[in-house]
């Protein structure tokens, strides 16, 4: 007869998330170590989240590889810096966002300035561009954001992070992060606004 299903038998919320912090630290020690498997499984969890971030952070595909390669670089040289004041996860995402803004640096990148773009009643660029249209003026809409903004909302909104969590990978304050969100969304949206308006017949 099948058991029924009591609340003992639901993990707590949050019990996944933890398990994998706590193997995330447990691989962290094997790499302190020198064992390799444990890198290797380490490189293999996070290369597509950082694949993703640092490809949303710049169009250039070696600039994306290199980035991404440089920075499990440094996981394997320096995991003994990993102190366990924060996730192993917000700790990688903070040297990806040092070696990708160091990248970025040598070519030209908008400044980051407060921007005041009015709120328009017009259809959003989501109702005037098709899937994949809108995937492509979103991905060059980022580019012309400033780094700080662009990592603040690739952050926020394509990895679901809290502020909190934002700001200790950018290593600024939790409202410099707010700040950055709220106009790089401002700015994003006219940009898409923009493309929207270039798009229609």
């Amino acid at each position: 007869m099948p058991r029924s299903s009591t609340s003992s038998d639901v993990p707590p919320a949050g019990a996944g998330a933890r398990a994998t912090d706590a193997s995330d630290v447990t691989l962290v020690e094997g790499v302190v170590a020198g064992d390799r498997i444990a890198f290797e499984t380490l490189y293999r969890r996070y290369h597509p989240r950082l694949h993703r971030f640092l490809g949303l952070m710049t169009s250039r595909g070696a600039v994306v590889e290199e980035a991404l390669n440089d920075t499990m670089l440094v996981v394997w040289r320096r995991a003994h810096t990993y102190n366990g004041q924060s996730k192993v996860s917000t700790w990688i995402f903070a040297i990806a966002w040092r070696t990708v803004r160091k990248a970025l640096r040598t070519h030209d990148e908008p400044v980051e300035t407060p921007h005041d773009d009015s709120a328009s009643d017009d259809p959003g660029p989501e109702q005037r561009l098709s899937a994949g249209e809108l995937r492509t003026a979103l991905h060059g809409a980022l580019g012309g954001l400033p780094a700080e903004q662009r990592c603040a909302l690739v952050l926020a909104y394509f990895h679901d992070l809290p502020h909190a969590e934002i700001a200790r990978i950018v290593d600024c304050p939790v409202d410099t992060v707010k700040t950055r969100v709220f106009h790089g969304r401002r700015r994003l949206r006219a940009l898409l606004h923009d493309a929207a308006g270039g798009a229609a017949p």
